[in-house]
């Protein structure tokens, strides 16, 4: 039997460590509880997006301090190639261009993809999956199919001026892509055209998720069809809005074939668009330096346009609450 000094306690033997460790990073915690052979599934996948996504980037990085042809030794000129880019009167308007599209390339083909989604959801349309189909076949069509077929039908003898003269509108016809005023425009109503099926189908998907007891809910509380829209669907569909805008947003700022191949900038600059001028830069001017520089530029801002949409539709859990601890019992 051992006795104890006043004032002093047994240290336990077992149980928890009381003592404090410190934390480790939370990076360092996730790569310690990897396992490394894991990694062989990946190698492939890994390995390809580092050849074919990584070195070519880093390669376009480091292209863009140079003044380069593609042919010669290249020549160091630091930040000069972006001090063009930021400077040139012509690639500001056409940044201003892309931004013009994005109400085009982006909120229309929202817009329309909620319309036609909510009607779809509430009204019984026999064929629906065939319709459905028939709505998303522009975003499977090929960008060169699309820009020849409707620069045909935007033809000043094409079929839209030939509706507009047989219903008494002909003073209205005019070389839809040819002209100053309406070239711009009507790239971007044919942007609209490729980009909502994709909407739809999005919402869509996002509409079949969402409870059918919150509608019947909202219906014996007296809500009509638009109320339950703002109140219940639009809400619930967050997650698929900021993925439509992601890709819409992405395609409008990187948007080149479709240009290219209805008006190829014109008439005049009209319709230019940066990545109409990295292609020139690259492949007609020999500037592969100013070329690399606009292209890091323009992906700089799709990054930053991208993360803005997520951070403005990002969920916010404003009612969070601090889970309760049990307190311990008082003895009495």
């Amino acid at each position: 039997m051992s006795t104890l000094a006043p004032g002093r306690h047994r240290t336990p033997t077992t149980g928890p460590d009381r003592t404090r460790r410190p934390r480790r990073h939370p990076l360092v915690a996730y790569l310690s509880s990897l396992s490394w052979s894991s990694l062989l599934y990946v190698a492939p996948a890994l390995a390809f997006f580092g050849v074919f996504v990584l070195y070519p980037i880093g390669v376009s990085v480091w292209y863009s301090f140079y003044a380069y042809d593609g042919l010669t030794v290249g020549t160091w000129v630091g930040w000069g190639n972006y001090t063009a880019v930021f400077t040139d009167h012509q690639l500001r308007a056409a940044l201003m261009h892309s931004l013009l599209l994005l109400v085009f390339y982006a909120a229309l083909p929202v817009c329309a993809g909620l319309l036609l989604a909510g009607a779809m959801s509430r009204i019984r349309v026999y064929g629906l999956t065939v319709f459905r189909a028939v709505l998303f076949l522009p975003q499977i069509l090929s960008s060169v199919v699309v820009a020849v077929a409707w620069r045909n039908l935007l033809a000043e003898d094409g079929p839209v001026n030939a509706v507009l003269r047989a219903v008494g509108l002909g003073r209205f016809a005019t070389s839809w892509l040819g002209d100053f005023d309406t070239a711009l425009p009507s790239i971007g109503v044919i942007g609209t055209w490729v980009e909502y099926g994709l909407c739809m189908v999005l919402f869509l998907s996002g509409i079949v998720a969402i409870d059918r007891s919150t509608y019947e809910a909202a219906r014996l509380d007296g809500a009509g069809p638009v109320r339950e829209f703002f109140s219940i669907t639009l809400p619930a569909l967050r997650p698929q809005i900021s993925i439509a805008l992601i890709l819409t947003v992405t395609f409008a700022l990187r948007n080149f074939d479709l240009i290219w191949n209805t008006t190829r900038g014109g008439p005049g600059t009209t319709t230019t668009v940066p990545s109409l001028y990295i292609y020139q830069d690259a492949f007609q001017n020999r500037m592969l330096g100013r070329a690399s520089a606009l292209a890091i530029v323009l992906t700089v801002v799709i990054l930053v346009v991208v993360l803005a949409v997520q951070l403005s539709l990002r969920e916010r859990d404003g009612g969070r609450r601090r889970p309760v601890r049990p307190g311990r019992k008082v003895q009495s």
